[in-house]
């Protein structure tokens, strides 16, 4: 299981409704490829990524690297029963680049 941020990183910052912003969990400088990554890999990165209360709905349906990769925007705003804002958030600012750096690292 990787670690994806500290909580005491000078790059979070706690909000007033208790979630807390982060920078995209990073190593060597970037957010490495999820494609080896398990269910609580995918699970921790949406924690770590401020989204505590909705990881828990990539655990209930067993959504594990690969599955991540795989996903369509349709997929996160309704396969995952979670809530629309957090939804589209997730898909435009997490899975979707996700899936974009999986495809260029692996087409060089």
């Amino acid at each position: 299981m990787r670690n994806y941020c500290n909580v005491t990183d000078p790059g979070m910052e706690e909000k007033a409704n208790g979630s807390v912003d982060t920078k995209s969990p990073v190593e060597n400088g970037q957010v490495p490829d999820p494609a080896n990554w398990g269910v609580a890999d995918v699970v921790n990165y949406f924690k770590a990524t401020g989204f505590e209360e909705q990881a828990t709905a990539f655990q209930d349906q067993e959504i594990d690297g690969k599955s991540l990769l795989l996903m369509t925007r349709n997929d996160v705003l309704t396969g995952l029963s979670i809530k629309l804002g957090p939804a589209l958030k997730i898909y435009e600012y997490h899975v979707k680049p996700l899936q974009t750096q999986h495809l260029k690292s692996n087409a060089s």
